[in-house]
């Protein structure tokens, strides 16, 4: 992709650098729309979009939610504190590029020496910007004595406990950084990564990875609900970038949390959580939206008509009993059975071949940003993971923790703050 052919248009800044942080923006668009209207009205101009990188906030936190995910979690291999802050320095420029629908330099691809190693891998030369995001994070294990970080180790970056269930591959977990690139075009995702993999030879390696595709929730409310692989629709309560004063509370770190360098920042959780969806495919319609506490149609809470109704988990059958039942997941998952606590999701579906014995290994990557992981995530899988009943079908096998610094000034670089 040449420098001409793509111009950055912002959709972030839209929104106000205080408030949301994201927006979607091009020839034609508005403020607010996102990504699934401008589809509705022209593939094309949604594949060419571009996000701005630099912002009070990381983009691939509130924008839009992209079709596609190449997640990877990457361990540090090298005790140079300043080869570390090289290599943020070299990502952070590659990545201002890429997000713009350029090379990673310019010519990178097929234009450089012939004797020596292309600047750029060029699987994403023609292709349009995609409106790729690059997001990146600080694993609990950064903040070790390798460095002298352990002092700037926020306290809501705590080491995820072992849930009731959970079957956890350490293969599939942890991980001193990590990068999340979401993109409308799975090749742009992956090119975004493959580079900056390259470009971090002999200072870290990819710890473990996963591709993603048809996103599992939405951040904006101009994106439809989308459905899970249980075929239910997913993340109609979440947390919308209109949403400022949620987000303000619930999802952005401030200096007064107790690390300055994470103002405008949040905290990632990443699980790897396999779905059983061939017994699921044999439980009765009626289990399943009892399991869910929604209908499969039309997304409605139990009780309700349409998908964005209200939810009241005080509404009894003819029975007596809740019509959203006790140990469904929409009624533990609830803001209001958590003492108000809400995060946001940003999941994604996988297929991931078959494990074995005949079953295909599929799933949900899930990734939810939060601003006080103690407060707020552990308390809701706690919940989750011991009454839920929608655990007879799922298994968490991969999980993480990150930290997510602030935004990026157009002279600065990923985790500035941190490192100085």
């Amino acid at each position: 992709m040449s420098d001409a052919e793509r111009t950055p248009v912002s959709r972030r800044r839209l929104f106000g650098m205080a408030g949301a942080g994201a927006a979607l923006v091009g020839v034609g668009a508005a403020a607010g729309i996102g990504i699934d209207k401008v589809n509705d009205g022209s593939p094309a101009q949604a594949a060419t979009t571009t996000v701005d990188f630099h912002g009070v906030h990381q983009a691939g936190i509130v924008t839009p939610t992209q079709q596609n995910l190449h997640f990877a979690a990457l361990d540090v291999t090298t005790t140079d504190k300043g080869k570390l802050v090289q290599l943020l320095r070299a990502w952070t420029d590659a990545a201002r590029r890429m997000t713009a629908g350029q090379e990673v330099v310019p010519g990178g691809a097929v234009d450089g020496a012939p004797t020596a190693p292309p600047g750029d891998t060029g699987e994403a030369l023609d292709l349009p910007g995609s409106a790729l995001t690059l997001t990146i994070g600080f694993g609990t294990s950064l903040f070790d004595d390798r460095f002298g970080l352990k002092a700037k180790r926020p306290a809501q970056l705590v080491d995820l406990p072992l849930f009731p269930k959970d079957k956890l591959d350490p293969e599939r977990s942890g991980g001193d950084l990590c990068i999340q690139a979401c993109a409308n075009d799975p090749q742009v995702a992956v090119h975004a990564v493959r580079n900056l993999v390259r470009l971090g030879f002999g200072v870290t390696e990819v710890r473990w990875s996963q591709l993603g595709f048809g996103r599992s929730s939405s951040t904006s409310r101009a994106q439809l609900t989308p459905r899970n692989l249980f075929g239910f629709k997913d993340g109609t309560n979440n947390i919308k970038a209109e949403d400022t004063d949620i987000l303000r509370d619930q999802v952005w770190a401030t200096a007064a949390d107790g690390q300055p360098w994470m103002a405008g920042g949040s905290y990632l959780i990443a699980r790897r959580i396999r779905m059983h969806i061939e017994t699921w495919d044999r439980e009765t319609l009626d289990g399943q939206q009892q399991i869910i506490g929604r209908t499969k149609g039309s997304g409605a809470a139990l009780g309700q008509t349409a998908e964005f109704d209200p939810i009241d988990l005080h509404v009894h059958g003819q029975g007596g009993d809740p019509i959203i039942p006790v140990d469904s997941h929409v009624r533990l998952a609830s803001d209001e059975t958590l003492n108000g606590a809400k995060i946001l999701r940003r999941g994604y579906n996988f297929v991931d071949g078959s494990d074995g014995v005949g079953h295909l290994e599929a799933g949900l990557f899930f990734l939810a940003f939060n601003r006080d992981t103690r407060k707020q995530y552990i308390p809701m899988q706690n919940a989750l993971s011991s009454s839920d009943a929608m655990m007879e079908y799922v298994q968490h096998t991969g999980s993480a923790h990150f930290a997510v610094p602030p935004g990026v000034s157009d002279t600065g670089y990923w985790g500035d703050g941190l490192f100085t």
